[in-house]
């Protein structure tokens, strides 16, 4: 079995993000950055399937620039068999992203790819369902849990009514939500180790990709600060003070 996982080069999440002062975008100047927490996730899946008995080839993916080889680097030293890295220069978007990864499918010719159910720089949750559908293949997102069988997998998704369980024919797509995992602790004997692991450098030419429409973002903007709460004596009070403000 040969899977794919997507790494994801983000802001660390303990950081505070700030915005540029033109509002042009986000400033990553000395900002320390990280694999996008449900792309860990995904990989520690790809790992524990391994690990279960399945003998399975890891491929760890990334699209964006150079800088992003420090990411696979962390998913080798995870257990990652070997690394691509799709250099892009420009961000790319989800549908630019799931052309890519279609690409790559078919190149590997893989049996699961398993991607973050969402990336927390950009909150978009649709990449994995557009591969799904480029790729004609079924897909199954927010996994809390995994079962894989010979040529299925049962996949345990959180919903808003609770959980729900559905089988789907491999090969497929799978999203991980929070609830799936606990990634594991990189050690640096790992670190070292992945130093000699195999990293692949591609150009976006090189897989005959084409743009996908862009869409632009005009301004970026620091939510307002919150105003202190006020207490009221009863109901018709707290009525008056939500008229005052608007709200009703």
């Amino acid at each position: 079995m040969k899977i794919l996982v997507g790494i994801k080069r983000v802001i660390d999440y303990s950081v505070r993000v700030q915005i540029k002062k033109d509002g042009s975008g986000v400033n990553i100047d000395g900002v320390k950055m990280s694999i996008n927490p449900f792309d860990e996730i995904a990989l520690e899946e790809a790992l524990r399937i391994r690990e279960g008995g399945t003998q399975a080839e890891i491929v760890a993916v990334s699209i964006g620039p150079s800088e992003s080889q420090q990411q696979l680097r962390t998913a080798l030293a995870m257990g990652a068999d070997r690394a691509i890295l799709v250099e892009s220069a420009d961000a790319v978007q989800p549908l630019m992203t799931a052309r890519i990864f279609h690409e790559l499918v078919k190149r590997e010719n893989a049996d699961l790819v398993i991607l973050g159910k969402q990336a927390i720089d950009d909150d978009s949750n649709q990449t994995g369902q557009m591969l799904a559908a480029l790729w004609d293949r079924p897909q199954a997102t927010f996994a809390s849990k995994l079962e894989l069988k010979a040529k299925s997998a049962a996949v345990t998704r959180e919903v808003d009514a609770g959980l729900e369980i559905i089988e789907i024919d491999l090969p497929a797509v799978i999203t991980t939500d929070l609830r799936l995992n606990t990634p594991r602790f990189v050690k640096m004997p790992d670190i070292m180790k992945a130093r000699s692991k195999p990293l692949q450098t591609l150009k976006l030419k090189e897989l005959g990709v084409s743009a996908a429409p862009k869409l632009e973002t005009a301004k970026f903007a620091p939510p307002p600060q919150r105003i202190g709460g006020k207490k009221v004596e009863d109901v018709p009070s707290l009525i008056a003070a939500l008229k005052q403000k608007g709200v009703l």
